[in-house]
């Protein structure tokens, strides 16, 4: 049985709202924000793959070529969000400091949804 990528998401609402006594409130936001972009992009291909003709390589060169394959489709709200997120998700998994993480998190969760819920199959 094939992993729902959805449940990503509701990780990253779990962290979103959690501080454990492990880690701090900050690693479980960026956490959180790295959680809902996989969440939508692995959906979004696997979409793209079932019910747009898209052919995955699987490799890192998909994440660009999945939003410009709904690009491509004139499905632009869609490559723009997975935009978005991958940018977001950079920041948090790369940048020492980022600013308004907070307020990244809750865009981040909400973009996640919006593209899950636009490309239900």
């Amino acid at each position: 049985m094939s992993f729902d990528w959805k449940e990503y998401l509701n990780l990253a609402r779990f962290l979103q709202g959690y501080g454990g006594s492990s880690f701090s409130q900050e690693a479980g936001l960026r956490c959180s924000v790295s959680r809902a972009y996989y969440a939508a992009y692995c959906h979004s291909r696997n979409y793209a793959r079932d019910q747009r003709s898209f052919i995955p390589t699987y490799k890192s060169a998909d994440h660009k070529r999945v939003r410009e394959h709904f690009q491509n489709l004139g499905m632009t709200d869609i490559s723009s969000k997975l935009d978005d997120l991958r940018v977001w998700r950079n920041s948090c998994d790369y940048d020492d400091s980022v600013s308004n993480i907070s307020v990244l998190v809750s865009s981040a969760v909400v973009r996640s949804q919006e593209i899950i819920g636009k490309l239900a199959y």
